[in-house]
């Protein structure tokens, strides 16, 4: 056995059910040792689709994703995926092809010293410089990108280590590691606060999701009667429809939710990390008392100084402030109206025909064609920001959003590990024009899988998140112009099938009808983007609910 036979034995033995990546020929003997594998190799179209489509699988798994590259171009196109898991918290592992250990003290081909190059973007991450190591630096890999706050890890192995010969076996994986659980002294404190607080508020991030922890904050607030708001990547920890959901905070512009911070006297934030919604945009002054609960240490900032700080398993510790805390049955005065004021809004384009079709009708009409459970990979753009206040969510995990790193192009590969993770679902990749044509050329690899999900683009014939923002700046926009193919001959030129929206009125028959097909599906949908600057001018204007 050569060490890439161990290296694949040991993946084995982590569970590993896909590999995204390119072929190359530093890599020859991992792709060799996969032939007889469970292991299904993914070829993708490119090394970025690859890193997206681990991170994506990482995200919705809780187990890492693993990508695999060449040397060279291969791992540079890899990073930008892999620096997406890590700020975001997914677990991911990436391979990287390496010359041999006897060329890299000289000038070689494609060499760069990849183990340096990755060391920002990863969590930590290793050369294999001797075949028997192998199992150790794999099992390492694994453990730290799925411990808390999970993210990426990177291996490199050099040509030549990978065909010696080796005789050693991989590690066992040992029962999981003993939850961590908060001290009681921590637990008595915060129930101590929250039952004194006049109008707490709970702010509750995506370390909730990965902690598994929806369960029990939507029963904690419920009987304390605690209004909840959750970040971008927090959607779905409580139902929308609970009367205590506040949805979505996390627009860098004034909102409606801004309300309820603005009368909290205590913010308990649950699960939530300062990368999700910088806490000066909700805390500027650091004047808002805060309550700390996490798997990790709160980071230091000067607008998050938690009063409290309880570190621990997140369900466990919910459970336990709850047994301890004495709390009247009264929700907060202005709950009822803030509640009201945030639907009326969301339900106002409902029935709108305007052509270009407003962001918040798209996102309206597709919020009614999925069910709970189904799947939507938001990409980076203008439309991000309208999927984040509008998209709303029952489960956890049912919309994903590249927001820590924000990377563009994360939506088409993002979908097509979501439809490998779950098969059975409606799984919808919602990007504009500029995100969908970074990484459009997985959808030939969607093909050829047999994955079939859709694709909506929001047409705007350019960059409209930097034209917003240029606007709002500098009241004009420049060089974020550009041109089109046609979308739906794109589409049809791939063996998909693609539709174009001509009025308002044939966007959700044509969602319905794409979520049955069985390929993948692209719709170009034109938008009116001008609701983007109506929304900032309504900003100042917004008044909280009396």
């Amino acid at each position: 056995m050569n060490t890439a036979e161990l290296l694949v034995k040991c993946l084995e033995n982590e569970g590993v059910r896909y590999i995204f990546g390119l072929p190359g020929e530093e890599n020859m003997a991992v792709l060799h040792a996969l032939r007889h594998s469970p292991i299904q190799f993914v070829t993708t179209r490119h090394e970025q689709g690859a890193a997206f489509m681990a991170d994506v699988y990482g995200r919705l798994t809780g187990k890492a994703g693993v990508c695999l590259s060449t040397l060279g171009p291969g791992a540079t196109n890899l990073m930008t995926g892999v620096a997406d898991a890590n700020l975001d918290c997914a677990p991911l592992v990436a391979i990287t092809g390496q010359v041999g250990t006897d060329r890299m003290h000289i000038e070689s081909h494609q060499y760069l010293d990849l183990v340096a190059m990755f060391a920002p973007v990863t969590k930590w991450n290793a050369q294999i410089v001797r075949p028997s190591i192998t199992p150790e630096i794999v099992r390492k890999a694994f453990k730290l990108a799925q411990r808390e706050k999970r993210g990426a890890v990177h291996i490199d192995l050099p040509e030549n280590i990978a065909a010696m010969d080796v005789d050693v076996a991989p590690i066992p994986i040992a029962a999981h590691e003993q939850r961590r659980y908060a001290s009681y002294r921590s637990l008595g404190d915060a129930a101590l606060r929250i039952a004194h607080a006049r109008q707490p508020l709970i702010l509750v991030g995506n370390g909730a999701i990965r902690s598994d922890a929806s369960e029990a904050l939507t029963t904690f607030a419920t009987k304390l009667h605690i209004p909840v708001a959750n970040t971008f990547m927090g959607k779905g920890v409580i139902p929308y429809t609970h009367p205590l959901a506040l949805w979505t905070i996390g627009l860098q512009q004034r909102d409606y939710i801004t309300c309820a911070f603005e009368e909290a006297d205590l913010v308990i934030a649950v699960g939530y990390d300062l990368i999700e919604y910088a806490p000066k945009k909700w805390n500027p002054q650091g004047q808002i008392p805060i309550i700390h609960i996490g798997e990790t240490a709160a980071e230091v900032d000067s607008s998050y100084n938690p009063v409290v700080e309880i570190v621990g398993d997140i369900s466990d510790a919910l459970g336990e402030i709850l047994h301890r805390c004495d709390r009247p049955a009264q929700t907060p005065p202005y709950l009822t109206r803030l509640r009201e004021s945030i639907r009326t809004d969301y339900e106002a384009h409902a029935q709108d025909d305007g052509f270009p079709v407003k962001p918040q009708k798209i996102i309206y009409d597709l919020r009614q064609v999925m069910g709970p459970d189904d799947i939507v990979i938001s990409d980076v753009g203008a439309h991000k920001m309208w999927m984040a206040r509008h998209y709303h969510c029952d489960r956890p995990n049912t919309c994903i959003i590249s927001n820590g790193f924000a990377a563009m192009g994360i939506a088409i590969p993002g979908a097509i590990a979501a439809k490998l993770v779950h098969p059975q679902r409606h799984v919808v990749a919602v990007t504009g024009d500029g995100g969908f044509m970074m990484n459009m050329q997985e959808l030939e690899t969607a093909c050829r899988l047999g994955t079939p999900f859709v694709t909506i683009i929001f047409n705007d014939g350019g960059y409209g998140l930097i034209e917003w923002k240029q606007e709002l700046h500098y009241h004009e926009s420049n060089f974020i112009k550009f041109n089109n193919p046609d979308f739906v001959k794109l589409a049809e030129s791939m063996g998909l099938h693609g539709y174009r929206i001509e009025r308002a009125q044939d966007l959700m028959p044509t969602l319905q009808k794409a979520l049955t097909a069985p390929v993948p599906v692209v719709i170009d949908c034109p938008v009116d983007y001008r609701e983007n600057l109506y929304f900032s001018r309504k900003v100042d204007e917004r008044a909280c609910p009396a």
